[in-house]
């Protein structure tokens, strides 16, 4: 697996090359800004880009619009935002744009090296890897909240799971549940928000990202 990094602090970005080349990835460029991230993208073509939402010279939201443009420029380029912040105004367009290939995870919930590497894997392949928080405040931002107040609290956490890239098999298994019952919630959901059923993981959750992302304009 081919990556690039965009991250402003030098001891979390050095220390983040050194972890995924342990882990047999191959990091082609660490860079500090926006600038630096587009300009690496275009000359390597990585598998996935990780970037911070943060980045010079205003340090608000030049990772996550950079991520965006990865999204339109590159789209054979997954794109995983790695933060300490949830920025829903650029995250629903990123999210939500039908594409595959996305990720967002927060840096203060990941603990562990490998569960990082294999989100990674999962955005590179294009799948998705999105931490419930972060769904958690994408589903506030929506304005038709009626719609997803709809679902049982069963059905939401099946709904966040499934936004994080897990099978039905992981979900039944973390549930202690039938993978039957699991499809049984799914089928719930998919009616509730009045979207169309898939085989495919990372479709189904881009379906119902893509119903976020419509609802919230």
């Amino acid at each position: 697996m081919r990556v690039v990094i965009a991250e402003d602090s030098s001891i979390l970005r050095d220390g983040l090359v050194q972890l995924l080349e342990m882990r047999g990835v191959e990091v082609l460029a660490a860079v500090q800004d926006a600038e630096a991230l587009l300009a690496a993208v275009a000359e390597h073509r990585p598998d996935a880009a990780v970037v911070d939402i943060r980045l010079p010279p205003t340090q608000t939201d030049e990772g996550l619009r950079a991520a965006v443009q990865i999204r339109r420029t590159a789209p054979g380029t997954g794109v995983l935002i790695f933060s300490q912040y949830v920025e829903t105004k650029y995250a629903e367009q990123l999210v939500g744009d039908g594409g595959a290939g996305v990720g967002y995870l927060l840096k203060e919930r990941v603990v562990d090296i490998g569960e990082f590497v294999n989100a990674l894997e999962r955005v590179a392949a294009g799948g998705t890897a999105l931490d419930p928080e972060v769904v958690a405040q994408l589903f506030g931002a929506s304005r038709r909240a009626a719609a997803l107040d709809a679902l049982t609290p069963r059905e939401r956490e099946v709904l966040g799971l499934m936004a994080e890239g897990r099978t039905n098999h992981a979900i039944a298994e973390g549930f202690g549940v039938s993978e039957r019952a699991v499809e049984k919630h799914i089928a719930n959901i998919f009616s509730k928000l009045d979207l169309p059923p898939s085989e495919s993981g990372h479709r189904r959750v881009l379906a119902v990202l893509r119903y976020l992302d419509r609802s919230a304009r």
